[in-house]
């Protein structure tokens, strides 16, 4: 038993010893574990950290200011123009129907700025009108074909004072003779030998009269009455191939028609056969009122 109770007691005594060992080594090694401080804990395995507080908003970003263009001015609207005052005619000075010197005289003025192309008669026709009335709506006055204040003064202004001889229908270097008989009716261009003249008559009344020439002893111009059965503005002479505007024919190849040898030799010279004429804007004025079929008469007075 004593040998029983001495094992046992060997045994428990090597145990103590074995677990006294033991706390020592166990205790050095939590006494160094101590002393180095926590372990840190590694970043995958730490928990997030979770706050109680709301997130703060990230700030919106500041919207940058659109530059403010100047704005277009409106033009302002354009005025409209004032209406032109109307024109009221004054009382009539003269009027068709009128006769006597006061119309002489204003058929006088209006020849001499080209608007009444016949010769003074005194009596306010249908020619003093329609001239009357051109050179108004020319001047911008009141086209009434009556002769008011407004409208003499005008043409007082442009034009002198008639001579003895405009009234008297003496306009060149010659002086017409006696209308010939067979002038006295319908549409004629009456070619007066005696005074070198040509006048144009409409039913008796003397429209326009100019000064002429004739063909030369060895080319005489033809006596008698003749129609007019060919005009042209424009013509050459086929044999003398000489210019011959505003020729209307007559009589075979003799013509009337303007002559720039008769405006500046006068007559020194002489034409072909033809009736030549000096004033080149009285022969265009005439070719524009002269037809075909008028008739021509040639003759002495």
């Amino acid at each position: 038993m004593n040998t029983v109770r001495r094992i046992v007691l060997v045994l428990a005594v090597g145990a103590l010893v074995a677990l006294s060992a033991y706390g020592v080594a166990w205790s050095s090694r939590s006494g160094d574990a101590a002393a180095a401080g926590p372990r840190p804990t590694p970043v995958a395995d730490r928990a997030p950290v979770v706050s109680d507080r709301a997130p703060r908003p990230a700030p919106a970003p500041r919207a940058t200011p659109t530059p403010e263009s100047a704005p277009t001015p409106t033009p302002a609207p354009a005025p409209e123009p004032a209406p032109e005052p109307e024109l009221v005619p004054g009382p009539a000075i003269l009027a068709p129907g009128d006769e006597g010197d006061e119309v002489r005289e204003l058929q006088a003025r209006l020849r001499q700025i080209d608007w009444f192309e016949q010769d003074v008669t005194g009596t306010y026709g249908e020619v003093t009108t329609a001239a009357v009335e051109g050179f108004q709506a020319k001047r911008e006055i009141p086209v009434t074909g009556e002769v008011d204040r407004r409208t003499m003064d005008r043409l007082e202004a442009m034009t002198t004072e008639p001579t003895a001889d405009e009234l008297a229908n003496r306009l060149g270097t010659n002086t017409p003779g006696a209308l010939d008989a067979r002038c006295s009716t319908g549409r004629v261009l009456c070619v007066d030998k005696s005074s070198r003249t040509l006048r144009w008559v409409v039913d008796g009344e003397v429209r326009l009269t100019v000064d002429v020439r004739f063909g030369s002893e060895s080319t005489p111009t033809r006596e008698g009455v003749f129609t007019v059965d060919r005009m042209h503005r424009e013509w050459t002479s086929t044999i003398y191939h000489t210019a011959m505007p505003y020729a209307m024919f007559f009589s075979g190849g003799q013509a009337v028609h303007y002559s720039s040898d008769f405006a500046a030799r006068g007559y020194d010279g002489a034409s072909h056969g033809c009736v030549n004429v000096r004033d080149l804007d009285a022969i265009a004025g005439l070719f524009d009122q002269v037809r075909l079929g008028d008739q021509v008469v040639v003759y002495w007075s």
